[in-house]
């Protein structure tokens, strides 16, 4: 009886990890190698250990099915700590936080260079480059899956590209068609 219990509860495990979609983090410099062989747009999250919000980021947003089967098969996905203490080689500069202190790991801590390249002065910030790895937009702040639908579809099929006024993006973002579920 124990050993058909003890496997239910392992199939129902395996069930669930294998339909629960989950986003192919990578780091910076992995991205971007990978870019060179298959060109794609990066995601990357900018967070903080402290940070409430960038937490909800993770469980709510980037835990969701959709979110993260069109991330996967759109772009590379890099988290990055912005006050971290990771050595960092991006654009042929090295990034690392020489302030760090290991004692507010948990807390607040130092900026890391690479958080103050981005000009990153919120968390969360979803910093999204091209396949070049060049700067396309820092998206400030929280997101439901609903909301990081809009930017990671315009920035994939590159309608940000024509969307130089308010008003046109106001028009976009009014017809735009929503299918991720919540």
């Amino acid at each position: 009886m124990k050993k058909t219990i003890l496997l239910l509860f392992a199939l129902a495990f395996i069930s669930f990890n294998a339909i629960a979609q989950k986003i192919n983090w990578v780091t910076l410099e992995e991205a971007v190698a990978l870019q060179k062989k298959t060109p794609k747009k990066i995601m990357m999250d900018v967070y903080t250990n402290w940070c409430g919000p960038c937490k909800m980021l993770d469980k709510n947003t980037f835990q969701n099915e959709d979110v993260a089967a069109y991330v996967n098969k759109n772009y590379y996905a890099v988290k990055f700590n912005a006050e971290g203490n990771d050595e960092i080689n991006f654009n042929g500069q090295k990034f690392s936080n020489p302030n760090y202190n290991p004692a507010l790991a948990k807390r607040r801590n130092s900026a890391h260079e690479l958080s103050r390249y981005f000009q990153i002065q919120a968390f969360p910030t979803i910093v999204f480059l091209d396949e070049d790895a060049n700067l396309i937009f820092p998206l400030k702040g929280y997101k439901t899956p609903e909301q990081m639908e809009l930017y990671l579809k315009m920035f994939k099929k590159d309608d940000h590209k024509t969307l130089d006024t308010q008003d046109k993006f106001n028009e976009y973002y009014k017809a735009f068609n929503y299918e991720f579920k919540s």
